[in-house]
Order: structure tokens, then sequence, then C-alpha cells
């Protein structure tokens, strides 16, 4: 699985240091009275592998595909290295995109699927045929050239619209939730290759995803959306460990938010916030909490058996609930499931307790995949 040894791709013109390969200046999208998106100001980083997280519906789709030139944007401008693309059509922009349900064309062969784009600009036959050699053993399908889409497996035909994408050697690749038609286990393995190749050609990647492990897994940084904006943006670790929003802080990870009296009775103030569940311990209702511990008392509502973990729900006394997950380190399924219904405490350390700031209230039906 290991692409250390292959060649990288040559981006072409060299990037100017310091310039943003992606930059969008308050772009805004209208489909009639709907905003799908609504007036967003992002810079990517050449060489990085940026993901745009968020459900269906929050305009991060939307986005990707006014990068791509498929969609113009109602306002705002678009930069690709410095240079102003808003109203570029896509076949002269210096990207390639690769869409979930792979668009090859079944009549032609693999390699002539991965060579089309070449054969379009007219590049030469004999360097043409070392590009897609190149192409395919940097996706590990070497050898597969005189196959046909039908005789491939979903992860190799998604390998061959990555190659595809790639022969061109484009500044920027865009993938829109490339891995969804997958099975659990090969999107797991997909994930760890995709970053890998990503690192050797070393262009930027922009990631869609709504799934928020993938795109802590593979990504440098990642942006959140939410109703067509960007409730926040930063490293997977900073996006986790401190999210900026009711709305990050639920949907990048489990959502356990403290508020109104459970907030006052338990944090000891007005507000809202929030404790990651892994960051929570269970103890004996009569244990007491350290100087620099918070706690709560509750009982055990249900539990939640998933094989390396057991997700606790845990009703609080003072009203409203905490999640807690906890490593089966020794525990068995029978011995996790047998404490509901248990009273417990729950002990928490105050530095992993967050202040998060209200999500703003949606601005109304803004369902991507009914966008014309």
């Amino acid at each position: 699985m290991a692409v250390e040894s292959l060649p990288p791709v040559d981006p072409g013109v060299t990037p100017v240091r310091g310039i943003p390969a992606v930059g969008l200046e308050g772009v805004v999208k209208r489909f009639g009275d709907v905003v799908a998106v609504d007036g967003i100001d992002l810079e990517i980083a050449d060489g990085e592998f940026f993901s745009m997280l968020g459900p269906s519906g929050s305009g991060k789709t939307t986005t990707l595909r006014m990068i791509a030139g498929f969609e113009e944007p109602s306002a705002g401008r678009i930069r690709l290295h410095g240079r102003d693309i808003t109203g570029v059509p896509p076949f002269d922009r210096d990207v390639n995109t690769v869409f979930q349900d792979y668009a090859l064309f079944p009549h032609m062969t693999v390699g002539e699927n991965v060579a089309y784009g070449l054969l379009v600009r007219r590049v030469g036959g004999e360097e043409r045929r070392r590009r897609v050699t190149e192409a395919m053993r940097m996706v590990r399908l070497e050898g597969y050239e005189r196959r046909r889409p039908s005789q491939l497996s979903g992860g190799q035909r998604q390998r061959v619209a990555l190659a595809r994408a790639l022969v061109n050697r484009p500044r920027v690749l865009l993938l829109d939730e490339p891995l969804g038609a997958l099975d659990l286990k090969l999107r797991e393995e997909m994930q760890i290759e995709l970053k890998a190749i990503q690192q050797q050609v070393g262009i930027t990647f922009i990631y869609v995803t709504h799934d928020q492990e993938e795109a802590l897994t593979m990504s440098d940084r990642l942006a959140v959306f939410h109703n067509g904006r960007i409730e926040q943006v930063g490293s997977p670790a900073e996006v986790y460990e401190h999210p900026a929003t009711t709305f990050v802080a639920g949907f990048v990870g489990t959502s356990n938010l403290l508020t109104d009296e459970a907030a006052r009775a338990v944090i000891g103030r007005d507000g809202v916030f929030t404790v990651r569940p892994e960051k929570i311990r269970l103890a004996d209702p009569d244990e007491g909490p350290a100087r620099d511990e918070g706690s709560a008392l509750g009982r055990i509502r249900d539990v939640v058996y998933i094989g390396p973990d057991t997700r606790y729900i845990v009703a609080l006394e003072m009203g409203g609930e905490l999640v807690v997950t906890r490593q089966n380190l020794e525990t068995s399924s029978m011995e996790a499931l047998a404490t509901r219904d248990q009273p417990v405490r729950l002990i928490w350390k105050q530095r992993h307790v967050l202040s998060l700031a209200e999500s703003e209230q949606p601005l109304g039906d803004t369902e991507e995949e009914t966008v014309p």
C-alpha cells in the first residue's frame, strides 16, 4: 500500500510562495429564493489536503462546484493561485474533479479512460502512454489497462477515476464524496491511500464529505459548513478539541451539551457548554471530585456496545443528558449492558469543559440534492 517510491506528478507552473491555491472572497450562490452559499471567505494553501465537512444541504458541494466552474457564483470572487477565475469555463481552470459515481466510460478500457483527457488535449502517443502507466502505478492498478470498468470492483473503479484526474496533472484536485459508494472497510483503506497519494504528488486536494471521521482522518485542515456558511476552520485536532459553536460540537463528534438549568447546576453559570464523551469518567455515586474536577450525578439510561468501546447515555439528576464513551479494555458486552439503570457519578477535568457560541438558525431548505 506504500506509495513512497512512486514518481511525483508535476503540477505544471511553479506556485508563488505565500499565494493560496484557492481563495474565496465573499462567495454567494442563490438558486431563486434559496441561498445555498451565503458569503464565504476561505483560503486553501498550496499542497494542502483540505476537507469541506457538513451535512446535506450545508453548501459544501455547491462551493466545490463553483471552484470547478460547474456553477457560477451569484456574488464574490474565486481565485486559483492568485488568478481570478470567476466566470472562467471549467476546461480553462487548472483543476480536475473526482465524483462519487466514478463517471467512467463503460465502452472504453481502463487505459483508454485514463488517457481520455490527454487525448482531448492532443498529448502525443508516447507521452500519453508514459503518463497513463505512471498514473496507473500511482493508484496500484498497473496491468489493468486492458480491462473494462465493468470487470473492476467499486474500489478499483474509484482508483481509475482518481488516475484519470491525476494524469492531467492539475494543480488542484477536487473530490466530491468519492468514497461514499464503498463499503466501510474499503472506505477506510482508501482514506489512507488517498492521503498517501496526496502527500506523494504534492498537489492541493479539496475533499467534500459529510463523514466527520473521514475528514478527521485525512485533512490537514477542514471547514465545517452549516446553512450555507462556514462555522469553523482549523486542523482536525482544533475543530474536535475546541469546537467554536454548538453545531460544530454536535456534528464533529457526539453532541454533549449542557444548557439552561443543567448548565447552572453543573457548571455554575449560564451559557452553553460541552464535554467530550471520552473526557468523562464513570464513578461510584459516593465518590467526590477532586479540586480540579467537575461532576454530576445521574442514572445510566441506555448502553450501546460497539465492540472496542461502549457508549453510556446518562440522564442527569438536574436535567439533560451526557454521553460517556469508555474503551472495553476488560469489559465484556454483558458486563457493559448490565450497568443499564444504575446510578452513577460523572467526573471530568474542569479544563475539558468548553464554552460554546450558539449556532445560527437555519436559513431555509438548501438541500443540495434539490438544487438545479
